[in-house]
C-alpha cells in the first residue's frame, strides 16, 4: 500500500466497521437507519469509485468520515432521540433535541470543502470572492435539496419511520432552520478553513 493511500483506507475501514456494528439492531429500526445513512454511503461510494483518477485531499476524506459518523448516530437512534441531544437538552435547558442541527451544520461543512476542491481543480476559477460565492451556492443548494428529499420521503414512507426521518419535532420552521445551519457550516469553512484546506490539497496533489 502506498503511503498516500493509508489514511483513506483506514477511514474507509472504520466506516465499514461502524456500519456493520450499527445496522444489525438499531433502536430506531433498520428502515430508519437506511434512510439516514444510505444517502451518505452513496457519496462515499462515488469517492471510492473515482479515487484512482481523482484522489481528493485528506481534509475532505476526514470530513466525510465525521459526517458519516454523525449520520450513523442519528440513524441509529433517530435524530429526535439521540442520547447526546437529550443530554444537551438537560444541560442547556433546550426545548427540543437539537442533534439534527449538528447534522445540517456538517452538511454545510463537508460539501463546501468538496465543492471548493472540485472547482479549484477542474474549473478556471481561482481563489477569491467568486470561488467562495459559487462554492457557497452549491453547498446551500445541496442542503436545500436534502430538505426536499426529506419532504418527498415523508410522503412516500408512511408511519413513524417517515415522521422520524423528517424530524421536525413539532417545529413548523424546521426546514428553514436546517438550511440556516447548512449556510452557517458553509460560511465557517469559507471564512476560517481555506488555508488549512489549501495545505491539505497541495499535500494530496504532491503525494
Amino acid at each position: 500500500m502506498k503511503p498516500k493511500d493509508r489514511l483513506p483506507v483506514a477511514l474507509l475501514t472504520l466506516l465499514v466497521v461502524m456500519c456493520v456494528a450499527t445496522v444489525w439492531a438499531p433502536p430506531a429500526g433498520r428502515a430508519s437507519w437506511a434512510l439516514e445513512v444510505v444517502p451518505g454511503l452513496l457519496a462515499v461510494f462515488a469517492m471510492v469509485a473515482v479515487y484512482r483518477r481523482f484522489r481528493m485531499s485528506n481534509m475532505v476524506y476526514v470530513g466525510a468520515l465525521v459526517q458519516m459518523l454523525i449520520l450513523i448516530y442519528g440513524g441509529y437512534y433517530t435524530y429526535a432521540k439521540t442520547p447526546l441531544g437529550h443530554w444537551a437538552m438537560e444541560v442547556f435547558h433546550l426545548s427540543r433535541n437539537h442533534y439534527d442541527r449538528v447534522g445540517h451544520f456538517a452538511l454545510g461543512v463537508v460539501p463546501t470543502l468538496a465543492t471548493r476542491e472540485l472547482l479549484l481543480r477542474t474549473s478556471p476559477l481561482k481563489r477569491g470572492k467568486w470561488l467562495a460565492f459559487l462554492t457557497f451556492c452549491v453547498a446551500f443548494a445541496i442542503g436545500a435539496f436534502w430538505e426536499l428529499l426529506e419532504w418527498w420521503t415523508t410522503l412516500m414512507v408512511a408511519g413513524d419511520v417517515g415522521t422520524a426521518f423528517l424530524g421536525t419535532q413539532g417545529d413548523e420552521w424546521d426546514a428553514q432552520a436546517d438550511m440556516m445551519w447548512v449556510g452557517i457550516g458553509a460560511i465557517v469553512v469559507l471564512l476560517f478553513l481555506p488555508r488549512m484546506h489549501d495545505k491539505s490539497l497541495v499535500s494530496a496533489q504532491a503525494a
